[in-house]
């Protein structure tokens, strides 16, 4: 499967001739550095102006699941990851005989959702951090849906009542853990996501001169549940609705994507006085990453989970199809915030971890293709990775993980086969609700982030999508973006148009080659599969 023809046509952002260059004015003698702050890794990465990275770090860190659902971090190892994962990579910078003088300025990338809660007296957390697919939330979630203008939420903030958003984890901090109870009503709780609590202390806390730093982009604050789409600000109906008294929770400031002062500047360590000049979410920092400025242009990250991302414009669409309406990305300097429709589902390669360190099935996460091609197909074995319940377009709370059509005849390749189309299923899924949605298919998707290295992966999505899949040569996109944010509010590069060569050679492009007949069968049994993973989970358990 490695021999899949270079692409020719061009790719999200480039130009009609797909020629390539250095892409900055600057030449190569300009670097940005990325903080990319994910749920199983941390990251720091260096690129040049032609969008490559010339040195990095990356390293690992606990997680928590101290309950069957539960799912944390310890936000001081996170600041701690980042902290070594900046020291590591400059290092290495330096040993190739860069100077760190020239790297003009730092983007941090984060896991969204992801809830972090601190005492702003002291600047230590309250708590752990509880993760996005945590769902230790799930009744709180149905006691939401039957209050009072439910129904109205979606149209107000893009995203259905589910576990995923911050809001809701919240709440279940403020009933459950005496000291954040407590911290919110002597009105010294500060709220955030990782973006939030990272920008924080690598300023330097409480301590900074002049005072902390406390902000917050909107790619991340649209994952809350506080903030209006529209307005992008903090919503009183949200609140209100959450029954959250915002005088005594400390919400940051929403600030744009892209900004020379507003993030502050690393208090310490080899890159001390660096300022700090984009904050992107993740999957908005991959969209930007692969250049999709223009709407109808869409991105798939396959990381521990799954995130479709689709460009709707300057205006943003709530779908009436599952999905969730965001914002992509605000890039300032007088650009419009652009919007995006987003399909998230909750396990891919995390998908490939299971098979690997609870089943046993795998000996290595890359060797998920070889194990996969030992056999020709599926065996009629499909496997619903509902580990958290289903979401886009699905939003399935009460199911759970649930293998169908194991016999006899089933062999382990058969179930890491099943594995990998469990995550090209839902984005099929999802790609039908954006056609629905926006009322046009898509005509090609870029992939990026860790399972897009599996090529049977990315051939098996072309299949079963029917739509050619293009994956860059480097996959690094998400921390490209937050680079890339960072680069345009301090000169890197002076626009959008001198983007279109950055990560633009060396794509390779997946062709659909399952007939359509077939292609249709194995959906149906998909939704089949679906269909009787529903109800696991019941109240009367």
């Amino acid at each position: 499967m490695g021999d899949m023809p270079e692409s020719k046509r061009p790719r999200i952002g480039d130009d009609a001739n797909g020629t390539t260059n250095g892409g900055s004015r600057h030449g190569r003698d300009v670097f940005v550095g990325s903080i990319d702050q994910g749920t199983t890794s941390t990251r720091f990465l260096i690129f040049n102006s032609a969008g490559e990275p010339v040195a990095g770090h990356q390293m690992g860190f606990d997680n928590k699941h101290p309950q069957s659902g539960w799912h944390e971090h310890d936000p001081l190892e996170l600041l701690q990851s980042v902290e070594t994962c900046i020291e590591k990579a400059t290092e290495e910078f330096r040993s190739k005989g860069y100077d760190i003088a020239s790297i003009r300025s730092i983007g941090l990338t984060n896991q969204r959702e992801t809830l972090v809660l601190w005492d702003k007296d002291t600047g230590e957390p309250l708590h752990n951090a509880v993760v996005w697919p945590d769902t230790r939330t799930s009744a709180i979630v149905r006691e939401l849906k039957a209050r009072p203008n439910a129904d109205k939420l979606l149209d107000l903030c893009g995203l259905p009542l589910t576990t995923y958003p911050s809001s809701v984890k919240l709440l279940w901090l403020l009933r459950n853990v005496d000291a954040v109870a407590q911290a919110y009503e002597d009105r010294r709780i500060a709220f955030g996501t990782v973006d939030t609590w990272l920008i924080y202390r690598l300023n330097g806390g409480k301590d900074r001169e002049g005072g902390p730093i406390f902000v917050t982009d909107s790619t991340n604050a649209s994952r809350t549940m506080f903030m209006n789409l529209r307005t992008l600000k903090y919503d009183d109906n949200l609140l209100s609705f959450f029954q959250i008294d915002p005088s005594k929770l400390a919400l940051p400031e929403i600030v744009p994507s892209s900004h020379p002062t507003a993030f502050g500047a690393l208090a310490r360590g080899p890159l001390k006085g660096v300022p700090i000049a984009g904050c992107l979410g993740d999957q908005s920092a991959a969209l930007v990453g692969q250049c999709g400025f223009n709407p109808g242009q869409a991105k798939n990250t396959y990381g521990t989970g799954c995130f479709l991302l689709y460009n709707v414009g300057t205006e943003p669409v709530i779908s009436k199809s599952g999905l969730l309406a965001t914002v992509a990305y605000d890039l300032g300097k007088g650009r419009k915030p652009v919007y995006a429709l987003e399909g998230s589902i909750a396990v891919a390669g995390s998908g490939v971890t299971f098979l690997l360190n609870n089943l046993g099935l795998i000996e290595s996460s890359k060797a998920i293709d070889d194990v996969a091609l030992s056999v020709s197909d599926n065996g009629g074995v499909y496997f619903v990775t509902a580990f958290s319940g289903l979401f886009a377009p699905y939003w399935i709370d009460d199911a759970k993980g649930t293998l169908f059509g194991m016999t006899a005849h089933t062999q382990k390749g058969h179930i890491a086969r099943a594995t990998l189309e469990a995550t090209c299923h839902q984005t099929a899924a999802i790609l039908d609700a954006m056609a629905a949605d926006s009322g046009h298919a898509l005509e090609s998707m870029a992939a990026d982030g860790g399972l897009s290295n599996s090529d049977l992966c990315m051939q098996t999505q072309a299949d079963l999508s029917g739509i050619p899949v293009d994956r860059p040569q480097m996959r690094e996109t998400t921390a490209l973006g937050a680079a890339i944010a960072a680069g345009l509010a301090t000169g890197v590069w002076a626009d959008l148009d001198e983007l279109r060569f950055v990560n633009a050679s060396n794509r390779t492009v997946f062709e659909p080659k399952l007939a359509g007949e077939e292609r249709n069968k194995m959906r149906r049994l998909w939704e089949r599969a679906v269909e009787m993973s529903r109800g696991w989970v019941r109240d009367d358990d």
